[in-house]
């Protein structure tokens, strides 16, 4: 849309949408099927995961893990891409599954590596649960 911003070396997933003014530093990773709202400012070297949406005027300054909505100063998540993922075709199981792993990784008590432990052991290993997985152990700039 207008007046959107791509920095030099970004690396833009397939079908994403930027609002207006939306805003990439350097180098940073979108993944495919994302919807970056309006305003919304992302931090040089940030990665985005599939099927994220980003709240218009919010900054993420971290990565920002797949199938997510980010929200908040502080980004934070806020709940599952619920719509993105009908939309794309996520069965009511899979869509579950995923809010079913970010709570624990999100919400529970458990400290973040513990929750991350978890899901690798506790959770059916389906490819949403492996992109997740794969996604947080690669984060280099920690998860919002």
């Amino acid at each position: 849309m207008a007046t959107t911003h791509i920095a030099h070396d970004c690396i833009v997933g397939s079908n994403v949408i930027m609002a207006n003014i939306a805003t990439l530093g350097g180098h940073v990773e979108i993944g495919d099927w994302c919807n970056i709202g309006g305003g919304a400012m992302i931090h040089q070297f940030v990665k985005i995961g599939k099927q994220t949406l980003i709240g218009g005027g919010f900054s993420a300054k971290q990565d920002v893990p797949p199938f997510i909505i980010g929200a908040g100063t502080p980004l934070r998540f806020v709940g599952i891409n619920k719509v993105g993922l009908e939309r794309r075709g996520y069965s009511d199981d899979d869509r579950a599954l995923i809010k079913k792993a970010y709570r624990t990784y999100f919400k529970s008590k458990m400290n973040r590596g513990e929750a991350l432990k978890k899901i690798k052991s506790e959770y059916p290993q389906t490819q949403e649960i492996k992109d997740i997985v794969d996604f947080i152990d690669s984060s280099t700039r920690g998860i919002i």
